[in-house]
């Protein structure tokens, strides 16, 4: 299935044979609301760690609040992006893996039986499994025990993760699979989620041009009202927030990365208006662009 390259995160696995990556995510002074991770998707699974802090994540339209200690699974392939819900500082961790990480248990019948459906799809965990079951929590200090073995680095540390990963995913495959198939888990992925995907890409790509709800619900087929409660399912906001959003993201790349005006970059984004887009900038970040960019350089 081809996504828009524009959404999918470059994570970088550099051991082949091991295809594992632990990312440490630290949000120093988040302000409630915050983008703490940006809508995305990638083939690889994610699980996220919540270490200190709280926020709400969307994945696959779908919101979860996290705060520490918990643990979210990402499917491969699911759309995800992540908010601030708190004051201060957030730290999370991502761990990326891909269903090759464990090729080494291809032939066993009790992986192919329990971890194997998971890896290709026939069966998914619940995106936050100790919300249903309360005693997936105790397994959690496995994923602990990895990114530990994954900073240290010590001889073997590769196969001591892998270990412990299958070992939790079976742990979880136990609890949950049974039911699974009797129950059919699972909740139907939006409606034209494709469709989603290259819209986020068209409004990523043209930050300048003019975005309205009326124009984006007729290029995915949908009268305005169903348009708007479907993005607001898919990426936690309204479509124009959305845009506002993306477009002061790419406003503060501008101002750390160029020497381009702050006129010069209003009309970058699509804000003629200079002190509108001033307005824009504060709301979102909480300073205006010309002091933004004085506070960075000056670090």
């Amino acid at each position: 299935m081809a996504y828009p390259q524009e959404l999918r995160e470059m994570t970088h696995i550099a051991d082949k044979d091991y295809p594992i990556h632990f990312f440490f995510n630290d949000c120093g002074h988040a302000k409630t609301d915050d983008c703490i991770l940006f809508l995305h998707w990638h083939e690889h699974f994610e699980i996220i760690v919540m270490q200190q802090g709280s926020g709400i994540f969307h994945i696959n339209s779908q919101p979860y609040e996290a705060g520490p200690g918990d643990v979210l699974f990402v499917p491969a392939g699911g759309l995800h992006t992540g908010f601030s819900t708190c004051e201060g500082h957030i730290a999370y961790i991502s761990i990326v893996f891909n269903a090759s990480l464990f090729h080494h248990w291809v032939q066993d019948t009790i992986h192919a039986r329990y971890v194997l459906p998971y890896l290709e799809g026939r069966a998914s965990l619940p995106v936050k499994p100790a919300a249903i079951e309360a005693s997936c929590a105790k397994y959690y200090s496995l994923l602990d025990q990895a990114a530990a073995e994954f900073v240290a680095k010590q001889p073997g540390y590769q196969t001591i993760i892998v270990s412990q990963l299958h070992m939790l995913l079976t742990y979880l495959a136990r609890i949950f699979f049974p039911q699974q198939q009797l129950d059919r888990l699972g909740r139907r992925p939006v409606h034209n989620s494709e469709s989603f995907k290259t819209l986020i890409q068209s409004i990523e790509n043209q930050l300048s041009e003019r975005h309205t709800v009326d124009k984006a619900a007729k290029q995915l087929n949908l009268n305005p009202y169903h348009f708007c409660k479907l993005f607001k399912r898919l990426t936690g906001r309204t479509f124009i927030e959305y845009v506002n959003l993306c477009r002061v993201n790419e406003a503060e790349r501008l101002l750390l990365r160029t020497e381009l005006s702050v006129t010069e970059i209003a009309g970058r984004i699509g804000c003629d208006n200079p002190n509108y887009f001033t307005k824009l900038f504060k709301q979102y970040k909480g300073i205006a662009p010309s002091r933004f960019r004085k506070k960075e350089l000056v670090r």
